[in-house]
């Protein structure tokens, strides 16, 4: 079982910054992937950044150069940096874990960018 905690969400202007993390804990399996995904009102969860713990890293086209994923694997810790934030990048944004068998999601935080 992984626990996952999510913070940072929150309103910004458009053109702005936002920096969501997320924890995992419980029984890490020491190869996985987390990440970030994202769904909008009246739309499917979609893709954002993800990472493996090599570093390996995959992002959606419309973040990329925008949007930077990174990790700490010693505090089992995803970051998303989000810069020049457009008003489409309004989302519940849901931490994603993946490792072994298990899959697992937080709960999710809202970002809300204004125009």
């Amino acid at each position: 079982q992984v626990q996952l905690v999510e913070s940072g969400g929150g309103l910004v202007q458009a053109g702005g910054s936002l920096r969501l993390s997320c924890t995992a804990s419980g029984i890490i399996v020491s190869f996985n992937t987390m990440g970030w995904y994202r769904q909008a009102p009246g739309k499917q969860r979609e893709l954002v950044a993800t990472i493996t713990t090599d570093g390996s890293t995959n992002y959606a086209d419309s973040v990329k150069g925008r949007f930077t994923i990174s990790r700490d694997n010693v505090n089992y810790t995803v970051w998303l940096q989000m810069n020049s934030l457009k008003p489409e990048d309004t989302a519940v944004y849901y931490c994603d874990y993946r490792g072994g068998l298990g899959h697992y999601w937080g709960q999710g935080t809202q970002v809300t960018v204004s125009s």
